[in-house]
């Protein structure tokens, strides 16, 4: 029997906009998808504190991995229904744009890299793209300038303008269209620097923000949504208090690899004692992350095709899964 999202408005199984599995239950949807990653590959995909083992990709992502073979085939074949219909030619494919968002320290990089690397890899081999939206946050001379400094990767942060035409060129099916590149080293946008994407199969878009809806217009005028363009959304859940653990914890380690070069943005935390940056990363997750996550983050959950749920150790636990 169905049972509500972890974390949500409980409803009635009958009238649930999810089905929810069990760890087991969703493991055994694999059938007989092929495992194409070794675990050495594995452990070059994952993230700072982002733990995940081959045993977690065979029993997560490699049902997803299926699941997401049906659904790309499917809409392909209604772009070619649609295209007979309004007796047009065909004018080339039309990618498939997979949204993958959730809390700063979730694991959503993660779980983009490996669910591309999956995907890429399907007997088709088709051409699949990873874009993050940290490329289109302003840069940080116009968020001081704005104020907005601390309110950093907040919806307010990016230049929404800016990733919606660029999502409307990727659907268009248009050629080599260029994003921005976000550097985690300097914090902050490259001064003309992108990357090319240029037709792919299927593009993944990974950022904290990507459900996030548009404020409604009262004159009714049509503003979309960056996830208006999503044939398909992930949201990696977690519990908040496991949240703010893995942001300390991935900060701390920071603090000893990453920090320590010169360029780094936040090199003086390097040096400070372990109290103090201590101190800094809890008050780093309560006024910015923590705001975000309660204010603009867990809000769009609901409005994922997918959410995967994690316990300890990033491990996840529950996979919801919104009815057709």
């Amino acid at each position: 029997m169905d049972k509500p999202v972890p974390g949500l408005v409980p409803l009635e199984d009958n009238i649930s906009p999810y089905r929810t599995f069990s760890r087991e239950e969703w493991a055994k949807l694999r059938a007989d998808t092929p495992l194409t990653l070794t675990a050495e590959e594995v452990v070059r995909l994952q993230s700072l504190n982002d733990p995940i083992s081959l045993a977690e990709v065979a029993a997560i992502y490699l049902p997803l991995s299926r699941l997401l073979s049906l659904y790309v085939a499917a809409t392909q074949g209604l772009f070619r229904a649609t295209q007979r219909f309004l007796l047009a030619e065909e004018d080339g494919k039309v990618p498939y744009i997979i949204g993958i968002a959730g809390s700063v320290a979730a694991g959503k990089s993660t779980t983009a890299r490996v669910l591309k690397a999956l995907l890429a890899r399907w007997p088709n081999t088709p051409k699949v793209d990873l874009v993050t939206t940290d490329g289109f946050l302003l840069p940080n001379a116009e968020l001081t300038r704005l104020n907005l400094m601390e309110r950093k990767g907040f919806p307010e942060s990016y230049d929404t303008q800016a990733l919606l035409h660029f999502l409307a060129d990727i659907k268009a099916g248009k050629r080599n269209v260029s994003a921005p590149v976000y550097s985690h080293l300097v914090y902050d946008v490259v001064p003309g620097e992108t990357v090319t994407v240029d037709r792919p199969d299927i593009l993944i878009v990974e950022g904290l923000n990507v459900l996030q809806p548009a404020r409604m217009p009262r004159d009714g005028k049509a503003i979309p949504f960056v996830s208006d363009y999503f044939d398909f959304s992930i949201y990696v859940d977690a519990e908040e208090a496991l949240l703010h653990s893995w942001y300390v914890r991935r900060f701390m380690r920071l603090r000893e690899t990453a920090f320590r070069d010169p360029k780094s943005y936040f090199r003086k935390y390097a040096d400070v004692t372990e109290e103090e940056a201590l101190a800094t990363a809890e008050r780093l997750w309560s006024r910015i992350n923590l705001v975000n996550l309660r204010e603009n983050i867990v809000p769009t959950r609901q409005r994922a095709s997918l959410i995967l749920r994690k316990g300890e150790d990033h491990r996840i636990e529950e996979v919801a899964l919104r009815r057709l």
